[in-house]
């Protein structure tokens, strides 16, 4: 039997533990990742399985589901796992009322974080690790844990603290800067022993951190793109766990994140068009100047970004003038810091025509965007991996991105070099300052001034891949190491 056979037939198994899941509910990149990972794994010979809170507006699907496990006392109150098939996907909904159904988002209210998140997503961590050892009613039972991010950081830690039953776990870290912090005084009632509360294990400068507890009890560790795992055993990167990854260097590895090619592609758009023929692109500009009420005779980039100071927003305000002067135009689609989202509405009080602003999140109109977007901007600090430059190669909207992360991993630079060897597919700048970031938008408005030219980077940023086949098969060789 050949290989291929052989994977075919023997499917391995991976509880995948995340705080959200496309399509069920989505506050960032996260859950686009969870989401694609089942589908993608499939085609490697794995089965997934995704583990999250049933939050209130998931109730309702709980109809549609069977009881597969539960526990009489998860953290203040009984809960149940539930299972069903979600837009393809095997999900498992953990159904614990007094964790997860109230209003508002999943982890905070109206008047800011929820004061129980410690628990509430040691929880989801307590079960994952049940289900690990001892399966599910239905008979399954996974051979590898798989937690991403803080949320689920704890799974490893009672895996390794309870007792594993054999099952090996993996931790993906989605963004450093969230890490899940709690007072020391809840280790007992996290069901977390006292003897591991030292610098080298669970203490973390004088408290808790679910993401450190899984950083240091996982298998494995992976980041979301390989740039992002050396950044993370920096100071300037690592966000006070640097020396914690450093030390456990020889089980970090970078995956980098793909993107589902089916709902992000410009075949699929009202004006479709490929690399072959970019001639519907010109309409959709058309469309989204439109829609901005924009008349931009250079580059119309664009901005369809979270607003916060990580992403780099603060720095536009000080490069878009000379952009402008020189005939480029900007539309931003995002939310986020009210300071500069205020920032964002006074430059297109100050160009108008040239700048167009919707302030929140559109899904249809990010597809516009990208459509009609000769350029994307990511001037991000850091970035893990990111998922905006990639829909910016896969549209031909030419990314100019910060060298950091998954944005170095992900963009080959328009320099000389490259441009000669013809494998040119964006632009780069380095550090994340105004003067760097002005002159990479400089680049951008020579480059676009050379039809010829500028068509053929286009083009090789069409044919990018940027689909989840060579990260799968990454994460598949992963998990055949970790059970071998």
């Amino acid at each position: 039997m050949k290989d291929g056979d052989r994977m075919e037939t023997a499917r391995g198994r991976v509880l995948s533990v995340a705080s959200e899941c496309v399509p069920l509910l989505k506050t960032g990149g996260l859950a686009d990742v969870v989401g694609a990972l089942p589908g993608a794994l499939a085609a490697e010979g794995w089965e997934m399985r995704v583990l999250m809170p049933c939050y209130r507006p998931l109730r309702w699907r709980l109809e549609q589901m069977e009881e597969v496990f539960s526990e009489e006392d998860l953290f203040g109150g009984r809960g149940r796992v539930m299972a069903g098939e979600v837009a393809g996907r095997r999900m498992l909904l953990l159904d614990a009322p007094h964790l997860y159904d109230r209003e508002g988002g999943p982890y905070a209210g109206p008047w800011g974080d929820w004061g129980d998140n410690a628990q509430r997503f040691a929880a989801l961590s307590w079960i994952a690790a049940r289900i690990a050892r001892e399966g599910l009613s239905d008979g399954w039972r996974p051979e590898v844990l798989h937690a991403h991010d803080w949320q689920a950081g704890f799974a490893p830690a009672y895996l390794a603290y309870w007792g594993s039953g054999g099952v090996r776990s993996v931790l993906t870290v989605h963004n450093i800067a969230f890490q899940g912090w709690a007072p020391a005084a809840l280790l007992p009632s996290l069901r977390l022993p006292a003897s591991e509360f030292h610098p080298a294990a669970l203490e973390y400068y004088g408290g808790l951190s679910s993401l450190k507890a899984g950083l240091v009890t996982a298998d494995h560790i992976t980041t979301v793109s390989p740039t992002y795992a050396c950044e993370l055993m920096r100071p300037e990167f690592g966000m006070g766990l640097q020396g914690v990854i450093a030390a456990r260097a020889g089980q970090v590895s970078g995956i980098l994140n793909g993107v589902d090619t089916d709902i992000w592609s410009p075949e699929a758009e009202e004006r479709p068009y490929t690399a072959r023929s970019l001639k519907a692109k010109a309409e959709n500009r058309a469309v989204l100047s439109g829609a901005f009420k924009l008349d931009v005779p250079g580059p119309l980039a664009i901005l369809v970004s979270r607003l916060t100071y990580q992403k780099g927003i603060d720095l536009i305000p000080e490069v878009l003038p000379d952009f402008i002067a020189a005939g480029g135009g900007l539309a931003v689609l995002g939310t986020g810091d009210a300071a500069l989202e205020g920032a964002m509405r006074e430059l297109e009080v100050r160009f108008p025509g040239r700048v167009g602003v919707r302030i929140g999140y559109d899904e249809g109109l990010s597809h516009l965007m990208f459509a009609g977007g000769d350029a994307v901007l990511v001037p991000s600090r850091f970035e893990p991996c990111g998922l905006t430059q990639m829909y910016g190669l896969r549209y031909g909207a030419i990314p100019v991105v910060a060298l950091t992360g998954g944005l170095a991993d992900t963009i080959i630079n328009a320099n000389p070099a490259a441009l000669t060897a013809g494998c040119a597919t964006g632009l780069t700048f380095h550090p994340t300052e105004p003067p760097a970031f002005a002159e990479a938008l400089r680049r951008l408005i020579h480059l676009y001034a050379d039809h010829a030219l500028w068509e053929k980077v286009q083009k090789n940023a069409m044919r990018h891949p940027v689909g989840w086949q060579t990260s799968a098969a990454a994460y598949a060789a992963l998990y055949r190491e970790l059970v071998a």
